[in-house]
Formats: C-alpha cells, structure tokens, sequence
C-alpha cells in the first residue's frame, strides 16, 4: 500500500485538447507512463456542460483529455510531443471534418513551470516545424467536467465504427510509428 501511495505522488495531470476527445484519447492510450485518461470538458465557463450544449458552441468549452501520467515514467515534454504530433496544432477551431471552437487546439496548465515548459517546446517546434502557424491556445486550468460515460474508452470499444477506422485508426498508427518508443 505505502509503494502505491508512493507512486501516486508522481502522478501529474495535464489537460489537453485537439480536436475530437476520442482521437488524442486513443493515442495516449497505450503511451508508457500514462496512467488514465479522463474525456471531458474544459476552457470555458459554463459548469457541468453537457455534450449536446458543447457541440453547439453554447459554453466555449473544448472536448478535451484529462491525461494522467507518473513523471518518473514520462515527462511533460513527451506528452507535448506525442500531443502536437497527433493532431493539427496550425489549423484554427477544426481538425479535419470537425469544425467548431469546441475542437480548437489547446492545453491547460496547472501551474507556472509547466506553463514555461509549452510555451519553449510551442516556440521551438512553431519556428523549426510549423514556420510559425501554430494556434494552440494555452491558458491556465480552471476547471475540468467530465464527459458522459459513452465518451470514455470510446475508440477501445468502438473501432469498427466508421469515424474511428477513418479518423482515429490512421492517428494511432502514425503516432506509433513515429514515436515507438514510447509505446
């Protein structure tokens, strides 16, 4: 019991959002060092929004992942790199089909230092990667509301699901093959 009350003084939280919950939940799924994901809610100010008031531009929230993670296992670094990888940071307010600010680019940060740590990684990756397109927003966490329970583990249970072989299926197996070692 005292090594997994241990453990869980490493684990840290970052929320993170980039387009369609289902998708950035999919390809930390199985990344080494992350310990859950939560699909949820976050960004804007309207409490406890359900998805239907989220997917119609009523709270100017953004579906979003709670990632979980033990930071003797994996760093926020990795994190950004596997989360800028998956989806389009340059294209504003839409990843591919879906289109609407609750699918716009963004992180969360908790605290000052983790805010540094995206805004050099976002500097670094905009000016050598991007040339300097990228529209992520940061801003600090206020508040995190979960998703309804048919949104958790959506890809895991659903993977014959049009949506999931066409828009899900082609992200995980990029981000495997580009970032393998840390699968």
């Amino acid at each position: 019991m005292e090594t997994n009350e241990l453990n869980q003084e490493n684990f840290k939280e970052i929320v993170l959002g980039g387009g369609c919950f289902w998708c950035i939940e999919a390809v930390f799924e199985d990344v080494k060092g992350v310990e859950n994901i939560i699909n949820g809610y976050s960004g804007g100010k309207i409490k406890n929004p359900s998805y239907r008031e989220v997917s119609n531009s009523k709270t100017n929230h953004a579906e979003v992942c709670k990632i979980i993670y033990d930071e003797e296992k994996i760093n926020l670094n990795i994190i950004l790199e596997i989360f800028f990888l998956s989806h389009d940071p340059t294209t504003l307010n839409r990843q591919g089909n879906d289109i609407g600010r609750h699918y716009r680019s963004i992180i969360l940060y908790n605290n000052k230092e983790e805010k540094q740590i995206i805004k050099d990684y976002i500097k670094d990756i905009n000016s050598n990667l991007f040339s300097n397109n990228i529209v992520t927003e940061t801003k600090q966490f206020e508040a995190f509301y979960k998703a309804e329970d048919y949104h958790q583990d959506y890809y895991k249970y659903n993977k014959e699901q049009p949506y999931c072989k066409i828009v899900i299926t082609p992200k995980i197996t990029k981000a495997r093959r580009q970032l393998s070692k840390y699968y």
